[in-house]
């Protein structure tokens, strides 16, 4: 028989060896986590900047859509091409030429001749004078460095030989910056290597120093480009407008530092907004836009005032930050979620694994396998050229069974895992963005990712490992404006640097709406052509 202080000594033991368990299961729990952030950070460091990592993974790649939908062709298109058996391989009939490609015949030609001399142009055989029967043609590229040249304005003054009331003085063209130093083919470059190139200002002053023994200093530079930015305003204001008129609007931000901000620290973070869309206008059918704006913070404030009077009953595809979601719900917005941005989660989740636990039968791996159907589909129709309602019937053929089996996946595990971890994370994003990311099923017209505007932002984020951060919040508004046309000319297809060439020369004289209309990238592009 037990006795009574035995008893309770047991008792107290059990419970505190149950509340040992409890504590190592707790910590056992936090070591994973921090290890599975500790391998993230790693990986972030060190590995390839891809979301493929193995390739034993290839039915995983986020492109397993296009290498599908091209091995779906049908098995007759296999054999449109002529094939020609060779011993060890079979080569391709296709009409095509194999080496290099020509090279562009609009580029001007520096034809050098050569000739044998006149010793050697004898028959070794009979003697008899050798004559011309043609040439051999090879081509080189060349590349002439940057010429640096001075512009000498001379304006003629004239005077009246009789008396002194006829003194007259020829006007000088009007410039983008009264009295500037350079020319606005010369600002042209300096704006084009800075925000198309990634190129700093400092090391632009090393080039012009070299190239032509000009000594311009950066700060020089940063002032010009400051103020033309500041120029470019009306133009900018007339691309906002047509943006905001579209019926689709895509939106995303990214950070930027800027030193000299009032009322702020130097180390304060501020944010570069992205605004873009693939087609502008109400019917759809106009050019596509890219605007930057910058703003010191990232509230749902600072997203008001950039989407101030966009056309209500539009869409808005964002990512998850929830100032898009105040926007869509003030201006009657369909809202659309990125199935980019759910991937990525998953794809991490995956990553977190050994590698030889990484297989298809994996969760993560399940899920993302799905997410690669959907975009099957979208590939198949960009393969087929389909209309808006033509994908939307696709769509719902193909794409929304499978987003019940998404749905139905995710329910079943949600409260499986740990809501901390990599793929409790992906879980939660989501359920909770659900709703958002159907809804691309209802209209061909709406996009299935946000992975466009990811695309226009990606220049600012290689730019900004270069020059670093913004002087003031001027210069900043001005880069903003400056990378809004370049990407705006770079979604068109339009040269850049002719562009801003042509702008700057015309910026000076236009005075009405009508003359900044005709500046915009694709009417100024059209009037140059």
């Amino acid at each position: 028989m037990v006795h009574m202080p035995e008893a309770q000594e047991i008792e107290a033991l059990k419970k505190a060896l149950a509340l040992a368990h409890g504590e190592l299961r707790v910590l056992r729990t936090e070591r994973d986590l921090l290890k599975e952030q500790l391998n993230r950070f790693k990986r972030q460091l060190f590995d390839a900047k891809s979301e493929v990592s193995a390739a034993h993974q290839k039915d995983l790649f986020f492109n397993e859509a296009e290498v599908e939908g091209a091995q779906a062709q049908p098995a007759a298109a296999e054999t449109e091409d002529e094939k020609i058996e060779v011993p060890a391989h079979q080569r391709g009939k296709t009409g095509t030429k194999r080496g290099r490609k020509p090279l562009d015949p609009a580029l001007p030609r520096d034809v050098r001749r050569h000739e044998l001399p006149e010793d050697e142009r004898v028959c070794p055989h009979d003697g008899a004078a050798l004559r011309e029967i043609g040439v051999e043609v090879s081509e080189q590229v060349d590349v002439i460095p940057q010429q640096v040249r001075v512009i000498r304005h001379e304006r003629v003054k004239y005077a009246c030989p009789c008396c002194d009331g006829g003194l007259r003085l020829a006007p000088k063209p009007p410039q983008v910056i009264p009295k500037g130093l350079l020319s606005e083919a010369a600002l042209a470059w300096v704006i084009t290597s800075k925000y198309l190139d990634g190129l700093p200002l400092y090391r632009q002053a090393a080039l012009l120093g070299r190239f032509g023994g000009t000594d311009l200093s950066r700060n020089t530079l940063a002032a010009s480009v400051v103020r033309v930015g500041q120029a470019t305003q009306p133009v900018i204001n007339l691309l906002r407008d047509a943006l905001l008129d579209s019926f689709i609007v895509h939106g995303d931000e990214t950070e930027v530092q800027v030193l000299k901000e009032p009322g702020r620290k130097a180390q304060a973070k501020s944010y570069m907004w992205v605004q873009m869309t693939q087609a502008s206008g109400e019917d759809g059918t106009g050019p596509p836009i890219r605007l930057f704006g910058y703003s010191p913070s990232r509230s749902t404030h600072a997203a008001r005032t950039l989407y101030e009077g966009i056309r209500p009953g539009g869409a808005l595809m964002s990512d998850g930050y929830e100032p898009y979601a105040a926007i869509a719900e003030q201006h009657r917005l369909v809202h659309l979620g990125c199935w980019a941005h759910c991937r990525r989660y998953f794809h991490e989740a995956l990553q977190a694994l050994p590698k030889d636990k990484r297989g298809p039968e994996q969760l993560p791996a399940r899920f993302i396998e799905l997410i690669g159907r959907l975009y099957k589909v979208e590939a198949d129709a960009r393969r087929d050229d389909l209309d808006a309602h033509a994908l939307q019937q696709q769509r719902t053929r193909h794409s929304k069974p499978v987003l019940e089996q998404i749905e139905a996946l995710a329910l079943q595990h949600l409260h499986g895992v740990l809501p901390g971890s990599l793929l409790g994370k992906a879980l939660h994003y989501l359920t909770a963005q659900w709703p958002k990311l159907v809804r691309y099923a209802d209209d061909g017209r709406y996009p299935i990712d946000n992975n466009a505007c990811e695309n226009a932002i990606r220049p600012f984020v290689v730019g900004r490992r270069n020059w670093l951060f913004a002087d003031t919040v001027g210069g900043a508004n001005a880069s903003a404006n400056l990378y809004s046309l370049l990407q705006t000319c770079v979604a068109n297809g339009i040269d850049g640097y002719r562009y801003l060439s042509a702008l700057l020369v015309a910026l000076p004289r236009a005075k009405t709406v009508e003359d900044y209309e005709a500046l915009l990238p694709w009417r100024l592009a059209a009037a140059d052509r």
